[in-house]
């Protein structure tokens, strides 16, 4: 029987625990379908299955991603097991070499998480990170949240799916398909013990072409070359291209910081005296903020089950932006409604929603704080997100009453110089950082981006800087706000995700 020596056993029998007798073997257990490529043993308290994969024995066929793919009826553009490319040397003593990859199965999975679904769980078993597509909204929020862009999204039926290790077939003991598919025997199931891994072993789960293990602890332990290139690098290296542009969160973001930045301007001058512009504005600013809450959940894959987002406030900043932006939206709408009709208490209800409304934004913003989106995961989001309502707030209460004007355009004007040289200082950062990823944002804003991302820069100062001070401050709203829009547009598409080397010619979709 062909075994697979783990990194913290002995190679000569890499599944038997010391000092105790060898297992029986699975035909004796009572277990069919036995497979050379899977444990004889039965796991043990602190242990998990992995996969194995030998870079030196695999020759790039593909025949996992075919084998996957048909064992999970997935349609030809979604892969949850992928082959790429690595290649390093000099000429004429390169070398090319492949990498295939399905889930990890990680110690600290980030899809589960950040799943606001809860449709992801850990086996306790064998610490399998399974996903339920009936608990799927499609929201994608996992596929931000991985490394490794594991879980895949399915257009058709509007949910993701990602890699179980074809745990019903390791029950009936066979392999999984790719496992089974492999005709160089370059992936492998074993059986890891979980604290070991974490301590000493988990740099074997390193390679060039995959981000660190150290993000979410990666189980799967990669054998490399006995002759590996020092510059061995993914094979798609050079090649970046825009992101999905997601318009229906590019419009609510906005439009909440704008109605909750509003909301809180009209309830602070409010202390001061309120006034019947006031009230409309209050009512402006509103909204707005229900319209976007509306249109939200156009960006699921499965809409009709938003409501199922809220499951995870314990973990996922997703939930717990929902839960405020509703609460935020509630409380908003009472203090209207008492506004409207003269009720004492208005002022008290106001406070508590724009105190809701601060923390709806922050939890907006730290949905984007994720280590697979090294340009999204930095304190620069949320302060992004921050100005951007501190500049549009003042300036929509400016435009509908007009009494407070200096005050609210003065406050505008700061709020975007300090947004520009933010965006400025973030590129420049960029530019000069050494991880590819950010490096690579910013060559998409310097070369085919260039133009919107000096576009939304010329729009922000324009309109809340140029244009307000010379009396223009609706025609000046205007065009922030367009600003605005073209700045998150950007934060989507610029980003370049965490991600496994890929081939170096790009699969077309066929047409």
């Amino acid at each position: 029987m062909q075994t697979v020596a783990t990194s913290e056993q002995p190679a000569t029998n890499p599944f038997v625990v010391l000092g105790e007798a060898a297992p029986q073997s699975r035909a004796a257990r009572g277990l069919v379908g036995s497979s050379p490529l899977i444990p004889e043993i039965p796991l043990e308290d602190g242990q998990q299955y992995r996969f194995h994969f030998d870079m030196s024995k695999c020759v790039g066929c593909k025949c996992c991603e075919v084998a996957c793919a048909e064992q999970n009826n997935n349609p030809a553009d979604v892969s949850w097991r992928r082959v790429g490319e690595v290649e390093g040397g000099i000429f004429p003593h390169t070398q090319r070499m492949h990498l295939s990859m399905g889930c990890n199965h990680c110690l600290d999975p980030a899809c589960m998480t950040g799943c606001p679904t809860e449709a992801y769980s850990k086996d306790p078993r064998t610490g399998i990170v399974l996903h339920d597509a009936d608990s799927c909204i499609g929201c994608e929020y996992c596929i931000w949240n991985c490394p490794y862009s594991v879980p895949t999204f399915n257009e058709v039926r509007g949910v993701v799916g990602k890699c179980d290790m074809c745990h019903g077939r390791l029950a009936d003991g066979d392999a999984p398909a790719c496992v089974d598919a492999c005709p160089s025997q370059a992936l492998a199931i074993e059986i890891v013990d979980v604290s070991k891994w974490r301590s000493k072993y988990r740099d074997e789960a390193n390679a060039p072409g995959l981000p660190s293990a150290d993000d979410t602890i990666s189980t799967t332990r990669v054998t490399l070359p006995e002759q590996l290139p020092l510059n061995a690098e993914k094979a798609d290296f050079h090649r970046i291209k825009p992101a999905k542009p997601h318009f229906s969160l590019v419009l609510m973001t906005v439009l909440t910081q704008l109605s909750i930045a509003g909301f809180a301007t009209t309830w602070l001058l409010s202390l001061a005296g309120g006034s019947q512009a006031l009230r409309t504005a209050a009512l402006v600013s509103l909204a707005l903020g229900l319209a976007s809450f509306a249109a939200s959940p156009l960006h699921l894959g499965r809409p009709a089950l938003a409501p199922l987002a809220i499951r995870n406030v314990k973990t996922s900043w997703l939930s717990r932006e929902i839960l405020g932006l509703s609460s935020f939206g509630a409380a908003a709408t009472v203090c209207a409604a008492m506004l409207l009709a003269g009720l004492p208490g208005a002022s008290l209800i106001g406070a508590a929603a724009s105190a809701i409304g601060v923390f709806a934004m922050y939890a907006t913003s730290r949905i984007y704080l994720v280590p697979g989106r090294p340009a999204w995961n930095s304190p620069l989001t949320i302060a992004d997100f921050f100005l951007t309502g501190s500049t549009l707030g003042p300036l929509l209460v400016a435009m509908l009453a007009t009494r407070y004007d200096t005050v609210l355009l003065a406050c505008a004007a700061v709020s975007a110089v300090a947004h520009v040289l933010l965006e400025i200082w973030r590129f420049f950062g960029f530019v000069r950082t050494d991880e590819y990823e950010k490096q690579a944002t910013a060559r998409l804003l310097s070369g085919p981006l260039a133009r919107l991302f000096l576009l939304r820069l010329g729009l922000l100062a324009t309109g809340a800087v140029g244009l307000p001070a010379v009396g223009f401050a609706g025609v000046g709203f205007a065009l922030a706000a367009c600003g605005a829009l073209v700045g998150r547009y950007l934060f989507f598409v610029s980003v370049v995700p965490k991600n496994m080397a890929m081939p170096f010619l790009e699969r077309r979709a066929a047409a």
